[in-house]
């Protein structure tokens, strides 16, 4: 994957503001491959230009730089303009403050052959990839090209060195959003046990009523993969129809929000840690089809318990001191120990006495570690208090699990021997006492 840090530029237009991305044209057979190990793809630097993808409500005029072609069109420049997308781009408004945020975005574009026509055939399409990332949109769209005012015209066109296309007077390759396959949230993190939803949808200039949708979801995860719903969907005068296959129980998708919304959303109920992985979401409709990634994070907090609940030494004997943490998932776990004695402002660290047991794995894929400390009467005066320290990815903060050391209670045994041989000795004597008289 090829990431570029993004740069905007908003312009008023009669509808809305634009967005320019920088991009790059990806194409096979740039590298030497096979045996040499070279790249079998070539990038090419491109510029892709959203014409009033969102509407300009709320934007100062001050705040925008206009985007404005090159003044001498130029035939090696690779410029493809999406002039007035015929189909709504859901949470487009998202790429206009990804400069502001400090975010990046991944621009990709490829040659792209719709179901039953030729690599040559005009209109000619392109896929582009553009994902926000740190959270955000992921679009997948399919570009289809427009006739340029020029051939319209006795003014031989200016061609495209690399694509052989005719471009517009300014020099831009004219195209149009004809698909769209998009997730509002290509990153989620659920709990075991827990339910989720896998956000993808599509949109479709030109839908044919009645024509059938595929949505298929796949999961791959450490070098496997496998199918786990299949649906074809077709709007009927009366109802929705739908073929379906489901390879997990508690999986869900929605035909008739699939045919009419263009909802392509994958509900997974009582999550397992098996559940984690890259999901893909493929929807076909007509000549075309394209998918998008959604990656699922399945986590779960640790419970930290102490071996002891008090801690009193009686003489100069140390004591072990344990802390459990028990079913967590992912694996990344830091346990830390620190002690501060009363007299001391600052907890001193620990952690370089301690020991760690190996990591244990349930039957439920979730973990389980211990730590121990080794603890001395002279380090660990009563008032003392050892802090166990775990750090989990699911965690938003390290959590604490604290005793005091006590005080140690009194020495009763010997006064207790004392009592016990003097009521004897009355009992003895009251005996003897009986015998004499």
């Amino acid at each position: 994957m090829f990431t570029i840090l993004v740069f905007l530029s908003l312009v008023y237009g009669l509808e809305g503001a634009d967005v320019v991305l920088s991009c790059s044209l990806i194409e096979e057979g740039g590298g030497m491959g096979g045996m040499m190990g070279g790249a079998m793809f070539k990038r090419t630097p491109s510029t892709l230009v959203f014409r009033d993808l969102v509407g300009n409500d709320g934007l100062s005029p001050e705040l925008v730089t206009p985007y404005s072609p090159p003044e001498t069109p130029n035939a090696d420049d690779l410029i493809f303009e999406l002039t007035l997308p015929s189909i709504q781009i859901p949470n487009a408004d998202l790429l206009l403050h990804a400069d502001c945020n400090e975010q990046e975005v991944v621009c990709e574009i490829s040659r792209y052959v719709p179901r039953g026509a030729e690599l040559d055939s005009l209109p000619a399409h392109f896929i582009g990839s553009v994902q926000l990332e740190g959270g955000g949109i992921s679009l997948t769209l399919v570009l289809q090209t427009l006739h340029s005012e020029t051939t319209q015209s006795d003014t031989q066109p200016l061609m495209q060195s690399k694509l052989n296309l005719p471009l517009s007077q300014s020099g831009t390759l004219q195209t149009e959003v004809v698909f769209v396959v998009f997730s509002r949230v290509p990153s989620m993190v659920a709990p075991i046990g827990g339910d989720v939803l896998l956000d993808c949808g599509f949109r479709q200039k030109n839908s044919v009523p009645g024509q059938d949708v595929a949505l298929e979801w796949r999961i791959q995860h450490r070098g496997n993969g496998r199918k786990i719903l299949d649906m074809k969907a077709r709007e009927t005068e009366a109802d929705v129809g739908q073929d379906l296959f489901v390879d997990r129980e508690s999986t869900s998708a929605e035909a008739d929000l699939l045919v009419r919304d263009g909802n392509a959303s994958l509900t997974l109920r009582r999550l397992k840690v098996t559940d984690e992985g890259t999901y893909i979401c493929t929807v076909g409709s007509g000549e075309f089809q394209t998918q998008q990634i959604v990656q699922l994070h399945i986590t779960q907090s640790p419970r930290i318990t102490l071996s002891e609940e008090k801690l009193t030494f009686q003489d100069t004997t140390p004591q072990k001191l344990s802390c459990h943490c028990h079913r967590y998932y992912p694996l990344d776990v830091q346990v830390e120990w620190f002690s501060q004695a009363s007299s001391e402002e600052e907890p001193v660290s620990l952690s370089k006495e301690s020991s760690l047991s190996s990591h244990r794995q349930h039957s439920d894929g979730t973990y389980s570690l211990s730590s121990h400390l080794t603890l001395r009467p002279d380090k660990s005066p009563p008032g003392t208090v050892i802090t166990c320290r775990v750090s989990h990815p699911t965690l938003e903060t390290p959590r604490d699990a604290t005793l005091t050391v006590d005080k140690p209670e009194p020495q009763t045994a010997f006064w207790t021997i004392v009592l016990m041989l003097a009521i004897s000795v009355v009992f003895l004597y009251q005996a003897f006492k009986g015998v004499e008289n």
